[in-house]
């Protein structure tokens, strides 16, 4: 082929490439809806996890847009999505018709990468029908029976900090967070004894960490797993490290097999898979739930670990910041904690961390301003069509609710940098719109885990409350330096406070 004719097919294809980009960018604009302007190829999320976290991108979408209607167009890559800027289809999307926004559009590899094969990813009816089966293991019940292990690993993070950290200038609390949780899921969903709190470098900790602080794929495999699925399925991509995925497995296949060999029950949560594994039925419920493969039990006790030990220790770390800066709060939240101890005869039973309400108000209002999952994301299951403005969204199409930006609209929540537990008193909640507040998600789809990852916040923050203040120190930082790069709230310098010894 002559020189004249390569360069006349390569003219060609890029007219045609170039036409398909244009066109595909004119989404929003043929549909008439307000639209941020895509840069190829990244779309609208060029900057994200380079110069500024996802969180900050969107709420400064959505500040821009949110007085244009009830959503925003955007791009990631090549791909419309609409960004939601209104309480009301927000609802519609996560509750009302929830339906036709079942799925998260996560990538997983069940094939390739069996533990992202878990109940936050999963769509459809294997989603629905492993959702049923998880359910009764978090009953209140349930939770209730794992209160003694909370407490006991919680009297022994205690006396961690009291040698470790008391009489420091700065100490660094978001490791000993992490330590407190890690040992505590350990400890409830595995049955085993983590002793985070004597060898830092334990397994679950350098797993925990690789985890959530290393990424693992280069943009260009994101951008293949978010945008061409079915291709990157083929390809054997993964989410998750290899090491990772062969830490989890193994400690979950040795430990059923223990158990089963030697006949152990330790009524913890992963008791409860290896009985829907080996009979399809819980002890309480003579219903016919249905059985777990290995894969499937592995999976959950995987995201089991990962988003409660992250969850709550982030929560913590960030309620301690919060507290350190604001006093008069922190006296506020210590008395309630013995105001109701009191009330106890200073018991420390399961009713008495229910009945501290006021420690509730300010998980709720640090999830608030430190929300876990900064933006809820779905996907159009089938076409539907926005009552509004008689635009249908196509099925497959990306949905994206901003948490963040939500939580700190001034519209929503006044004076939203302001640390303010009063906000969720009974009076001020109740006259909200229950999607103001989405640290968990909301709906069908709300985090399964979440009374779970509360009590054990309430428990850890109370017992701190009770035995140290909380003072900030030289090193605390104000405003806080986020990470770019990590995908929850991270604070890239860690987060530096001082605790003074109380009595």
């Amino acid at each position: 082929m002559a020189v004249t004719e390569v360069l006349l097919f390569a003219a060609i294809i890029l007219t045609i490439l170039s036409l398909l980009v244009k066109h595909r960018y004119g989404f929003w604009q043929r549909h008439g809806a307000p639209y941020l302007q895509p840069e190829f190829p990244f779309g609208n999320f060029k900057e994200m996890g380079k110069t500024i976290h996802p969180a900050f991108l969107t709420q400064r979408i959505y500040n821009q847009f949110k007085r244009k209607g009830p959503f925003v167009g955007l791009y990631i890559f090549l791909n419309p999505v609409m960004l939601v800027t209104d309480l009301h289809l927000a609802k519609k999307i996560l509750i009302k018709d929830f339906n036709c926004f079942p799925n998260r559009g996560v990538y997983f590899n069940e094939k390739d990468d069996p533990l992202s094969s878990h109940l936050f990813s999963l769509e459809g009816s294997r989603w629905r029908d492993l959702r049923a089966k998880i359910t009764p293991t978090f009953s209140t019940g349930r939770i209730r029976m794992a209160f003694p292990a909370v407490l006991e690993v919680a009297g022994r993070f205690i006396d961690y900090l009291e040698v470790n950290c008391v009489g420091l200038d700065a100490t660094e609390i978001r490791d000993s967070m992490a330590r407190f949780t890690t040992d505590v899921i350990g400890r409830c969903a595995f049955g085993l004894e983590c002793n985070s709190f004597r060898d830092p470098e334990n397994e679950f900790r350098r797993i925990g960490r690789k985890h959530f602080d290393t990424p693992r794929n280069h943009p260009l495999k994101v951008f293949i797993m978010k945008t061409f699925r079915g291709l990157a399925n083929s390809m054997g991509m993964k989410q998750i490290h290899d090491d990772v995925s062969e830490f989890f497995s193994g400690v979950v296949r040795e430990t059923i097999e223990h158990r089963e060999r030697e006949g152990v029950s330790r009524g913890d949560f992963l008791d409860l898979l290896i009985k829907l594994k080996n009979t399809g039925r819980l002890e309480d419920s003579g219903e016919d739930i249905g059985q777990l493969t290995f894969d499937e039990i592995a999976a959950q006790a995987f995201i089991f670990f990962t988003a409660g030990f992250e969850t709550t220790s982030s929560t913590l770390t960030y309620t301690l910041y919060e507290l350190a800066r604001n006093q008069a709060i922190q006296e506020v939240a210590r008395e309630d904690v013995e105001k109701v101890l009191k009330k106890f005869d200073g018991s420390y039973s399961y009713e008495c961390f229910q009945s501290m309400t006021y420690l509730d108000q300010c998980i709720n209002e640090t999830l608030r301003k430190y929300p876990p999952v900064v933006n809820l994301e779905r996907v159009v299951d089938r076409d539907y069509m926005l009552e509004e403005s008689g635009i249908i969204l196509p099925q497959g199409m990306k949905i994206m609710i901003p948490a963040y930006a939500i939580h700190h609209d001034p519209d929503v929540y006044a004076n939203p940098s302001q640390y303010d537990p009063d906000r969720f008193c009974p009076e001020q909640a109740g006259n909200r719109d229950p999607c103001s507040f989405l640290p968990f998600g909301e709906g069908p789809r709300i985090c399964i885990g979440l009374r779970f990852g509360m009590l054990q916040a309430r428990v850890g923050l109370a017992m701190i409350l009770k035995n140290f203040r909380i003072l900030p120190c030289s090193k605390t930082e104000d405003p806080i330096i986020f990470s770019k790069r990590a995908f929850v709230l991270t604070p890239i310098n860690g987060m530096w406070l001082k605790l003074e010894k109380l009595h």
